[in-house]
């Protein structure tokens, strides 16, 4: 059986993306969007983790019983985790102390054991692999435009503090407007909801639109005439 990569790109990325689709993994997704360079960490470590994990779960998917296979499961995403945390802690420090919690939580994401479950535990490794990626990608992507959302609604700017991530990032900050105080409802929770509702409508909407049928005009055969009949 022939392995699909394109229906597997886009099942990841937008058809049955996790965080818009699925609504998987919306805790650290709501509580560290409130800036860009937030969401980009917690969105990498999130990749690294979805990939690696369902990469060994793929490798492995021959030896293991059905008695044993969720908790081994849970073993190697918190084996992912711990180099995620480690990572961060080594080289973005900042960025490691600003997601908090948020990084250990990692294993407890709905999206990521699913996915080890349903497809890389039943799958070769390649195809595995790149499933790993594309949800993981799909997943950090609605993060990020999240976080970007948030970020310029709140204060005005965009990309502030890449350097906590990104060493070569100083001057990335984008202003947009200047304000006195910042917008507070879309740096607070609420409005990790309220904007995340946003994005899942517009989704909606763009579905539906993709969806709809092209209008084909009908034919008109050669020599024929239309007859308006009035009563």
């Amino acid at each position: 059986m022939q392995t699909d990569f394109r229906q597997i790109t886009y099942q990841g990325l937008w058809g049955n993306n996790a965080a818009l689709v699925q609504l998987l993994g919306l805790c650290p997704l709501l509580a560290v969007s409130n800036s860009a360079v937030n969401a980009l960490g917690l969105g990498l470590a999130t990749i690294l983790v979805l990939a690696g994990s369902n990469t060994l779960v793929s490798l492995g998917r021959h030896a293991l019983v059905p008695a044993i296979r969720l908790p081994v499961f849970v073993l190697i995403i918190a084996g992912f985790t711990t180099c995620a945390e480690l990572l961060l802690r080594a080289y973005a420090i900042e960025l490691y102390q600003a997601l908090g919690i948020f990084i250990p939580l990692i294993v407890t994401n709905c999206t990521i054991l699913g996915r080890a479950e349903a497809f890389a535990s039943r799958n070769p490794l390649l195809p595995s692999l790149v499933d790993g990626l594309m949800t993981g990608f799909g997943f950090a992507i609605v993060l990020f435009v999240l976080g970007m959302c948030r970020e310029l609604a709140g204060t005005g700017a965009v990309f502030a503090n890449m350097d906590r991530l990104l060493p070569f990032a100083g001057n990335w900050e984008l202003v947009l407007f200047t304000t006195d105080s910042p917008f507070l409802l879309a740096i607070l929770p609420p409005g990790a909801f309220l904007f995340m509702g946003f994005l899942i409508a517009l989704k909606n909407v763009l579905d539906r639109q993709l969806a709809r049928p092209a209008a084909v005009p009908e034919p008109v055969a050669p020599g024929s005439k239309r007859v308006r009949v009035t009563g």
